[in-house]
């Protein structure tokens, strides 16, 4: 499968299995999404329960909630991340709250799925990469897959969770991969990171369509005798501190790579975990290699914003000799 066959063979498994799961957003019915994530899934199910929503971000996350309220599981579509801030409003205030507001009366379980990120050639507010807004928010789950099989697992388990998702979706790697995916139902634990690869020199953590450029680097890593240990997030909150952990005490030294702006970011939190947690194992500066503190550019200028696979090898050497 690829990673938007994937993400659709888990709509259709829930929508099959949970009578009250639905699905809508901006063109997520009829046409199936901008992406064609949700194609045929309405034909399939029907309109009452996939269907497109007006062109009104705050509209589809506030009535999300009054769903979720009444017991339903709505699965909602921010046609691009960068879409999402006008019912931002409702995620922080609402969303989050629910369950705390209500001691725990009532509770706002559903998905908000979001394509994220740069590297297609799309124009203003289609390209961010936010992430750690999401992360920043008490009583939200962040979900960030890499592959075809963890974006189907996570998906599932985001559906079953009785917390509220921000499912956030590498579009840039939508159909760049194919791999093996069973068509039965399965989950992938959100909260777990996934070792990707063993390694002694460095650790490197990476997630969404970074992993890909990572691996291209670990390869020329590899051809200089460079070990790496190598680190899917897949879950940006919660963050799997034991894993990370556990790896700088192995390698004594930690790169993180995301295409996101570099300040107040993932990679800084875990260059926290790195001095918190294994300060006494660190043979060297803890490093972030990602995008810039500005505006993500527009297409002519966005390779000179994204890390390269030849950028991410550059630190991880440079932190190997430290």
């Amino acid at each position: 499968m690829t990673l938007v066959k994937a993400i659709n063979n888990a709509l259709d498994i829930k929508l099959n299995e949970n009578k009250d799961v639905v699905i809508y957003g901006e063109d997520v019915g009829y046409e199936g999404g901008v992406f064609r994530v949700t194609q045929g899934l309405q034909e399939k199910y029907g309109a009452q329960r996939v269907f497109d929503s007006p062109l009104a971000e705050s509209g589809i996350v506030g009535t999300a909630v009054g769903m979720a309220v009444a017991g339903m599981k709505p699965v909602i579509e921010m046609q691009f991340s960068g879409f999402a801030y006008p019912g931002f409003n409702h995620i922080i205030s609402h969303v989050s709250r629910m369950r705390n507001r209500s001691r725990g009366k009532y509770t706002s379980s559903m998905v908000i799925r979001m394509p994220y990120g740069g590297g297609i050639k799309a124009l203003e507010h289609h390209s961010e990469s936010m992430e750690a807004i999401y992360g920043h928010i008490p009583g939200l789950k962040v979900v960030m897959p890499s592959t075809p099989h963890d974006a189907k697992g996570l998906l599932i388990s985001a559906i079953e969770s009785q917390d509220p998702v921000i499912y956030m979706e590498p579009k840039r790697i939508y159909r760049a991969v194919k791999q093996e995916v069973s068509e039965d139902k399965f989950n992938v634990q959100i909260g777990k990171a996934n070792v990707v690869q063993q390694g002694k020199d460095v650790t490197v953590v990476s997630y969404g369509a970074m992993m890909r450029d990572t691996q291209k680097a670990l390869a020329l890593a590899k051809k200089a005798g460079i070990s790496v240990e190598l680190i899917d997030l897949r879950t940006i909150f919660p963050l799997d501190v034991d894993t990370i952990a556990s790896s700088i005490k192995k390698t004594g030294r930690i790169v993180t790579v995301h295409e996101a702006p570099n300040s107040f970011g993932v990679a800084s939190e875990i260059n926290s975990i790195a001095l918190e947690e294994s300060f006494l194992h660190l043979e060297a500066p803890p490093k972030r290699v990602t995008g810039f503190d500005t505006i993500f550019p527009l297409p002519q200028g966005e390779h000179h914003y994204m890390p390269t696979p030849e950028k991410i090898y550059y630190e991880i050497e440079k932190t190997v000799k430290f």
